[in-house]
């Protein structure tokens, strides 16, 4: 028997080094769970298969691993290492024998409880070939899939088949003195630990496949017998006067206008493609904090994607980043717009669903869309949609759209009874491609229709990109944040259509805005965006090397030390590296003379990098801000500064999304400035260190909030100075003398002379209480609003401050 596995272990071996290539998650397993070579180890496996034992062999292998082929000595007792759960169906009959996992268990638990030894490492892996789901009518492609449990035999055809496609990932290894110490009855604890694994391993298959995928034509006939949509044909037969039939086919039409596709074979060829595509586009892509998502698959969560969005490639970059992290692809909500010949199909076989830009005035798409929605939620499947609505022409988050969540939050009340998360996500780029399109529609030019003529232009016009950033957010659970803020929630749960609960609105809105502060929260500082940051506020947009060297080491090491989130991604390169890597995007001019070198934004790149600068503004307003007020006055105090940044932090938190002001935040800034030698503090007392350097730099760091209290101080000038204005005036003469000011001074960020975000921060100030409304309709400052308008004077150039107040008061008289 030892020289018969001893040659199927060769000939399996032999199959497994020809025809499989593992994908390994995590890529450094023995760093991630901090896994000991030299302690007792085993490996708990779903099917005791020669060909996972191989496959697996060779992975432990190259990382370090103890070998699974081999036996663990415990005490007196030699082991197999591999624990396979469960064995595969036999060639002829429907019966598998049964594994000896029950008795390894058993000896593992027994050495634990009687030697006292405490280090033996029990390494939960998951073995698939391929990702595909499989379907729920199974077919040829599922019996030559991986998706039902194969026989020995068929095991031949999936290794064949689906070889190259292997994944193997590791998990933490089972806390096994959890078990040991529950007072339960010893012959318990092995069969206690063999369920835990295979619930591990169904929630890591389903993580990693999806559920099985419905046919086309049985999903759309499963949803037009829901009562949801039935009665909202009768609403459509009655209300258009037409037929039941005739109604019905109007869903079905609708349906097929929606729904996904989803096809593993899509998305495998998508994969290779994009892989080629990403190597020729970007120099690598950063991905941080997907531990949160595994934790969630790991406990059941069904997974909600909400990003932000920048650029097209946002569709790809994200889905292809979840893929290969060994989670399935969500399906996507898309707009309607890129439902086009033959994106649209690609995109449907690739997960996608579309939405309507409008569902106003048609009751039927409705109902049909949201129980579509519904549907994916109950069968487990996960899904990423853009709270913003569209992809920001200038950089910053846009304010959320909350329909799509407003429908998630319904499908909950229809008694879903798995937990819910958003995972929020933040998506940067050092090159967006479609940003000198958004210049051209900021300037007012309309918007293009996507199409495939716009495809192969963007596909003629590849280049380097430099690299791409993507940063996971902290999770927020629906079901918790529903019972803290609406402990009653679940009172309006119901099988069918819900009407809408009077509290779901207000809760959509406040969650949201927690999604949008999550995103900002998990930024990534990159060194086009630092540039930008550093250069947009010098004259002619330049500095010379050696001092922006130093400021840019002077905000690498403000983030290190004293960061407005500890989800915030800072670069581990030098300034010297970082500048080195970005003269290589071709946006900057390097002009040297006999005094040295200086960094120029290149004229065509000016007005483009306050996108860049607009990814990361939020970041440094706190610290612009006493940057600024410290500058101006040479002198002042800590507590100052406290009381400075609480009068301002309440119109940034709502304008760029900020989460709330932790207290500690401006003491760790100040902190900072002492120790890079720009202050020096005594006790309460703050003085700026007398040196042109010190001033320099918190005169840089002071000017990248300029113009956004340039459009403050517009805005509530007009208000201080007239006896009540209304709102259409006060935005139309907002944006007038925000234009003026930029031909007076040369100001050219977009979002400087943007009506929406002029409008928004009218809102704002109505929200804070800073403006009211009188019965006549007309808009009258606080005594609050005063105070405020005065620090502006204080922190504004002279000349800025004179161009505002002398049309103010002139257009006030």
């Amino acid at each position: 028997m030892r020289i018969l596995n001893y040659g199927l272990n060769l000939i399996s071996g032999g199959i497994s080094r020809l025809f499989v290539k593992s994908k390994v998650l995590p890529e450094k397993p023995l760093e991630q769970f901090e896994l000991n070579p030299t302690n007792p180890t085993f490996y708990i496996v779903r099917l005791n298969s020669r060909f996972d034992l191989a496959a697996l062999a060779r992975v432990c292998k190259r990382n370090g691993l103890p070998d699974p082929t081999e036996q663990q000595v415990l005490g007196d007792k030699a082991l197999d290492r591999f624990i396979g759960i469960k064995n595969p169906p036999p060639l002829f009959g429907n019966k598998e024998k049964p594994t000896n996992a029950l008795d390894q268990g058993k000896q593992i638990i027994e050495h634990l409880l009687y030697s006292g030894q405490k280090n033996v490492q029990v390494v939960p892996v998951t073995i698939l070939w391929g990702r595909a789901p499989g379907k729920e009518k199974p077919g040829l492609s599922t019996l030559l899939s991986h998706s039902l449990t194969p026989s020995w035999f068929r095991k031949i055809f999936v290794v064949l088949f689906s070889g190259r496609d292997n994944f193997i990932r590791f998990s933490q290894p089972l806390d096994l003195s959890l078990l040991v110490n529950e007072k339960a009855d010893v012959n318990e604890l092995p069969h206690k630990l063999l369920r835990v694994a295979r619930v591990h391993f169904k929630r890591q298959k389903l993580a990693a496949t999806g559920p099985k995928i419905p046919s086309r034509d049985q999903l759309f006939s499963s949803l037009l017998a829901s009562p949801t949509i039935k009665k909202a044909i009768q609403t459509e037969a009655s209300e258009k006067n037409i037929s039941q039939a005739q109604a019905r086919q109007n869903a079905l039409k609708l349906l097929d206008e929606i729904a996904a596709n989803y096809s593993d074979a899509t998305i495998r060829v998508a994969d290779r493609i994009l892989t080629w595509l990403w190597n020729k586009l970007y120099n690598g892509i950063d991905i941080k904090y997907t531990e949160q998502i595994h934790d969630l698959t790991n406990k059941g969560h069904e997974i909600i994607y909400m990003p932000c969005h920048r650029s097209h490639m946002d569709y790809l970059l994200l889905t292809y980043s979840i893929y290969h992290q060994g989670l399935v692809p969500p399906h996507i909500a898309a707009g309607i717009n890129l439902n086009f010949f033959p994106a649209g199909g690609i995109f449907r076989r690739s997960g996608a669903f579309f939405i309507r830009r409008s569902f106003a005035g048609n009751k039927l798409y409705s109902a049909v869309f949201k129980e579509y929605l519904s549907q994916l939620f109950i069968k487990g499947y996960s899904v990423k949609f853009y709270t913003e609505g569209g992809r920001s022409r200038t950089g910053r988050l846009l304010p959320p759209k909350t329909g799509m969540l407003a429908m998630t939050m319904q499908a909950m009340l229809r008694g879903i009874d798995r937990p819910i998360s958003i995972v929020p996500v933040y998506i940067g780029y050092e090159h967006v491609m479609e940003i000198n399109t958004y210049l051209k529609e900021l300037a007012g030019n309309d918007k293009k229709g996507e199409s495939i003529l716009g495809i192969f232009k963007a596909i003629k016009n590849l280049k380097n990109y430099g690299r791409g950033y993507l940063n996971f957010g902290d999770p927020i659970s629906i079901n918790q944040y529903l019972n803290d803020n609406q402990p009653d929630w679940r009172e309006s749960i119901h099988a069918t259509d819900v009407q809408k609960p009077q509290w779901l609105g207000p809760q959509v809105a406040n969650l949201a805005d927690q999604v949008m502060v999550k995103i900002n929260n998990a930024a990534a500082l990159n060194s086009v965006n630092l540039l930008a940051m550093i250069l947009l506020v010098n004259d002619k947009q330049a500095l010379s090397k050696p001092k922006l060297l130093a400021q840019l080491e002077f905000y690498l090491r403000l983030q290190r030390e004293a960061s407005y989130s500890s989800k915030i991604t800072a670069p581990d390169e030098t300034p010297e590296q970082l500048l080195e890597h970005a003269l290589k995007l071709n946006k900057f001019d390097v002009i040297s003379d006999e005094f040295g070198e200086i960094i120029a934004i290149s004229d065509k790149e000016k007005t483009l990098f306050n996108y860049y600068r607009n990814n990361i503004l939020h970041i440094f307003a706190v610290p612009s801000l006493v940057a600024l007020h410290l500058f101006k006055q040479h002198q002042s105090t800590v507590t100052q500064c406290h009381q400075l940044v609480k009068s301002f932090y309440p119109l940034f938190a709502k304008e760029w999304y900020l989460q709330e002001l932790d207290e500690s935040y401006v003491t760790r800034i100040l902190t900072n400035f002492s120790d890079q030698g720009l202050i020096a503090l005594d006790g309460d007392n703050i003085k700026v260190t007398q040196n042109n350097d010190s001033f320099a730099k918190l005169e840089m760091l002071g000017r990248a909030l300029s113009f956004t209290l340039q459009r403050y101080a517009i805005v509530i000038g007009f208000i201080q100075t007239s006896q009540g204005i209304e709102k259409a005036e006060l935005e139309r003469e907002s944006y007038v003398l925000a234009q003026r000011l930029g031909t007076l001074h040369g100001i050219k960020t977009p979002e400087f002379f943007d009506k929406k975000v002029l409008s928004s921060f009218i809102s704002n100030l109505r929200e804070q209480k800073l403006i009211s409304e009188s019965d006549s309709g007309l808009l009258q400052g606080s005594p609050a609003l005063c105070e405020t308008y005065k620090q502006l004077q204080t922190l504004l150039p002279a000349r800025i401050w004179q161009s505002i107040t002398d049309i103010v008061h002139a257009q006030c008289k």
